[in-house]
């Protein structure tokens, strides 16, 4: 084990480097209505379909007691028996309290079960555990799977929410769903074609759908909400197609737009008003959401919100960050392009923005700031700080007071060679002039590459150990903007990327970092990127997931490798810990892998599908193809048979 190296290698010679023209990369062919009928199978017997019928399916009883509990205690900052949104708690903490599992005994884990979700693709999605019912969302076709663990490998129902499949052609990046979440009754989750649905927790019954969301536009839906006083509230995604994000909240029981904020324009439409106070002079003025931009780019300026959201009962603040600014091209669009890049602080009853610090002005370099922000108190300086921690995509972890947005420290957690350093005074990077990016210029060895140094997968926070732990990228990149035109629903994004391995010439690793020292406390190295999240419990135990097909735990205090369990795929999703009917803590996790996360792993897994079962739409785009080009160097790992389908793994001692 060891922390990454201080120098970047030299890898534009390298027989690895491979280049993704991100001008093009984008160019997700539309597939006609007809490709979807072709490609959508007759509903299974055990499929319950888009209508609100209310007669329970069979096996219902059986798990009535276990949905029926009630909700609106105070948001916990662990988890115990079950585990009821995307963090696992609405801080994102991603922290069990179980202690069952020890260092003593992780590396006697067995399976209970596996269970195929019928689906390939990338599956980002972790699963909701409710009392006796686990509940499991696929990617495309976005299929809702309740299996029923006093019956381990039996599933109850599973409720096809059939959306439209030409969303399949319109979306950039994948086919993903990043998970749903419970509260009343409700398991509620976003569709790749832009509706939320609510289905019954016990019967498997649509209760409400609402369409918010245009993909012919550009706008997909693939992010987990959260539930927050009776408020579904979420992002989604298609900055590289031009259009404009915002966070939007709908009525738990109704599924009615209560409200909907903007990342740029108008602060009528970011919802800024007179309680909005950011603590940088930097981030203070009227209307800078339009001001910041040339012209009107600000209505194609990104900013989406496609990854995690978190949430303080105290203060009653939401958290969370936005992407980047549209286009790639920086000389494109003049200014600091705000809200782009950007972390709000917003009351989740009325959407009203409290403060926002833009963490990358002007963004030259795909350093989005859509990863999570982590609710937790630091004893920092003797003094307990209410704070939010956020590793960024550019390689810093940032701390800040999550009632003001004062920056407290701004430390590396990974080589990062774009800027020197934050300044904690103006909230500014220190950006090395050699880094920047301009038209039709290649600027060499940025790093992180556009990846991050950590991207939206999810960390963990151990109260325990006082550390943070999460999955890390080692990449470093060439970067030259190109001229790029914008057309609805098509890609907006104007730049060609080479990339390849950092320094030690391993592109991936396992942190953990010591947030009150701004350093890490060990790190282990990985072949391939860790496109997976984390999971910390209070038995000292951490567990995650790698793309050549391992699942891991390690000891939170050291990094030793307790357990490692060989998988049919590889795994882009973060694992979870309950309690099993019998009461013993209980592991799960998914695997299956896209385009994008599975080329560097040899090509997706299950092979054959990138865009929706029977598709082969990944020869059509030139991100996907430059990662399996990118990863072609390290073979998957051999198993018995070939991989048919996505599974859920669900772990128990013996």
């Amino acid at each position: 084990m060891t922390a990454s190296g201080s120098n970047p290698v030299a890898y534009t010679t390298s027989s690895r480097r491979r280049r993704i023209a991100l001008g093009m990369l984008l160019a997700c062919v539309a597939l006609p209505s007809s490709a979807w009928a072709e490609n959508s199978d007759a509903a299974e017997q055990t499929d319950i379909q888009s209508t609100a019928a209310t007669t329970p399916p069979a096996g219902a009883a059986s798990v009535q007691a276990a949905v029926a509990a009630p909700q609106g205690a105070a948001a916990p900052v662990q988890t115990t028996a079950d585990w009821t949104t995307a963090g696992g708690t609405p801080q994102g903490t991603r922290f069990s309290a179980l202690t069952d599992i020890t260092p003593a005994n992780a590396g006697t884990l067995v399976e209970e079960f596996a269970y195929p979700t019928g689906t390939k693709g990338s599956h980002q999605g972790s699963p909701l555990v409710v009392g006796k019912v686990m509940y499991v969302v696929t990617p495309f076709p976005n299929k809702l799977i309740a299996l029923d663990l006093t019956h381990p490998g039996k599933a109850l129902w599973t409720f096809n929410p059939q959306p439209a499949g030409y969303a399949r052609g319109l979306t950039c990046c994948d086919i993903v769903n990043r998970g749903a979440a419970y509260a009343d009754g409700l398991v509620v989750y976003t569709l790749l074609d832009g509706n939320v649905v609510a289905v019954n927790a016990l019967t498997g019954t649509q209760v409400w759908r609402t369409k918010v969301a245009e993909p012919w536009n550009g706008e997909t839906l693939n992010t987990a909400p959260i539930i927050v006083n009776g408020k579904v509230i979420f992002g989604s995604s298609g900055s590289e197609m031009g259009v404009r994000g915002s966070v939007r909240a709908l009525d738990l029981k109704t599924g009615k737009l209560l409200w909907q904020a903007y990342a740029t324009g108008p602060d009528s439409e970011v919802l800024i008003g007179a309680n909005f106070h950011p603590y940088f002079a930097k981030d203070r003025g009227a209307n800078l959401g339009v001001s910041t931009w040339p012209g009107t780019l600000w209505k194609q300026g990104g900013g989406t919100s496609w990854a995690w959201i978190t949430y303080d009962p105290e203060l009653n603040l939401i958290f969370y960050g936005t992407s980047q600014p549209g286009t790639f091209n920086p000389d494109m669009r003049p200014g600091e392009n705000k809200w782009a890049a950007s972390i709000f602080a917003r009351n989740p009853d009325t959407g009203k923005a409290v403060w926002a610090y833009q963490l990358v002005p002007h963004d030259n370099w795909d350093y989005d700031a859509v990863n999570e922000d982590t609710v937790v108190d630091l004893q920092i300086g003797g003094v307990t700080r209410k704070v939010i921690v956020h590793f960024n995509k550019n390689g810093f972890v940032y701390i800040l007071d999550r009632a003001t947005g004062q920056l407290i420290s701004a430390n590396p957690f990974s080589f990062a060679n774009w800027a020197t350093g934050i300044d904690l005074k103006t909230g500014l990077p220190q950006v090395v002039a050699a880094k920047d990016t301009h038209q039709g210029v290649v600027t060499q060895n940025i790093c992180p590459s556009a990846f991050g140094a950590k991207d939206w997968e999810y960390s963990t926070f151990s109260p325990s150990t006082k550390l943070f732990y999460f999955g890390a990228f080692n990449m470093c990149m060439n970067y030259e903007p190109l001229k790029v035109e914008y057309i609805a629903g098509t890609p907006f994004t104007g730049a060609s990327l080479g990339m390849g391995p950092g320094a030690g010439g391993n592109m991936g690793e396992f942190v953990a970092f010591d947030p009150i020292k701004g350093k890490r406390a060990w790190s282990i190295k990985e072949p391939l990127p860790v496109f997976g999240g984390a999971l910390a419990t209070a038995g000292n135990v951490v567990f995650y997931g790698t793309l050549d097909k391992q699942f891991k735990a390690v000891d939170a205090n050291t990094g030793k490798l307790l357990l490692s369990k060989q998988l049919e795929c590889g795994v882009a999703s973060a694992p979870i810990t309950f309690k099993g009917p019998d009461g013993k803590q209980r592991v799960a996790i998914t695997t299956g892998l896209g385009f994008i996360n599975g080329g560097f792993a040899g090509g997706p897994c299950p092979a054959g599908s990138t865009f929706g079962d029977g598709s082969e739409a990944q020869s059509a785009l030139p991100q996907g193809q430059a990662a399996v080009n990118f990863g072609a160097s390290h073979p998957a790992a051999a198993v018995a048979a070939p991989a048919t389908s996505g599974y859920v793994h669900v772990y128990k001692l013996p």
